[in-house]
């Protein structure tokens, strides 16, 4: 149903729609930084293969001399992805163009694009925070076992980098930039941990804590939303967009994670789109006969998926009331 509002949209307006959705489209939304992307050409189908070759086994026995070793059989693991369509409307009517004050144009972009961000952060949040490797604050075995004291911590934060190491997790070194064409930009050499703002709480009071303004190297941050170290993990506060779950207390998870844990997938070409619709100028469409509506939306193709189980572990525990 229309809004008791309006934005009369001309093209010089559109394009500027559509360059506000684009540069406010992930502002603080972390869970999609560090992912492999990897999109679909168009008109190719509708599922995309990430692909990785199982390691060699180590040659420790010494060769006889003049006699070839067997050969060692190559090994694949394929991983597919289907990207779906997602997208958001706001339709105005033409009324509030002759009384509006405020910068309804600019509002509206705004919206929409935060609206797209948050869109695609949770729908990689929901994907990556559903992995198999899982560990349980101090002595807790499920989720349903851990209590109110069971906080994280960087005991804790070790034992998850060892299950990280032992599973030959590599560390990050690139930063997707979403406001550049999803180009990667250099970070140091680290784990990643995204957090909610309780679990910040409660890690600014452990001793092994390093905020980043303590950093030896100044502005070697991986972005605004960088909140501290413990040994190699960078934290990321994800806010608001921090996946909790409800049991006997508020179960918060914290997910650390190495390179290439996760992808995500496009169609290339029709990654993401702003499609506005002017009261003014609809001048054939007979569904809108007196010209009293606008409309304004965003429109992407998406699709995030978890590429190896072992590159990636949940922390699930509690934090200060």
């Amino acid at each position: 149903m229309p809004n008791t509002s309006t934005v009369e949209v001309t093209a010089a307006v559109n394009a500027y729609l559509v360059k506000e959705l684009l540069s406010r489209a992930y502002p603080y939304f972390v869970h999609v930084l560090w992912a492999e992307v990897k999109d679909l050409p168009r008109n190719a189908g509708e599922t995309v293969k990430f692909r990785r070759y199982t390691n060699l086994t180590a040659a420790t026995t010494a060769l006889t001399q003049g006699v070839d070793p067997a050969s060692e059989q190559l090994a694949i693991t394929d991983v597919t992805a289907a990207p779906l369509i997602y997208g958001n409307v706001v339709t105005t009517t033409s009324f509030l163009d002759m009384t509006v004050i405020e910068d309804l144009n600019m509002e509206i972009a705004r919206l929409l694009g935060d609206n797209m961000g948050d869109t695609i952060d949770q729908l990689t949040r929901n994907v990556i925070q559903a992995g198999s490797t899982v560990q349980y604050a101090s002595t807790a075995t499920s989720r349903a076992t851990i209590t109110a004291g069971m906080k994280l911590n960087s005991t804790e934060i070790r034992e998850a980098v060892r299950t990280l190491q032992g599973n030959n997790a590599k560390y990050i070194t690139e930063t997707i930039d979403p406001s550049n064409g999803f180009n990667t930009s250099p970070v140091p050499a680290c784990f990643v941990g995204i957090i909610s703002e309780d679990t910040l709480y409660d890690l600014e009071d452990d001793p092994d804590w390093v905020p980043y303004e303590e950093y030896a190297q100044a502005g070697r941050r991986l972005g605004d939303f960088e909140e501290g170290k413990i040994g190699r993990v960078r934290f990321v506060n994800a806010g608001s967009n921090a996946r909790t779950f409800s049991s006997t207390v508020t179960v918060h998870a914290a997910l650390i994670i190495g390179r290439e844990f996760y992808g995500i997938t496009r169609i290339a070409g029709e990654e993401m789109a702003m499609i506005v619709k002017s009261s003014k100028d609809n001048t054939t469409d007979t569904s809108n006969p007196l010209n009293l509506r606008s409309t304004a939306g965003w429109k992407i193709t998406f699709v995030a998926k978890i590429l190896n189980e072992n590159f990636g572990i949940r922390i699930e525990h509690a934090v200060s009331s």
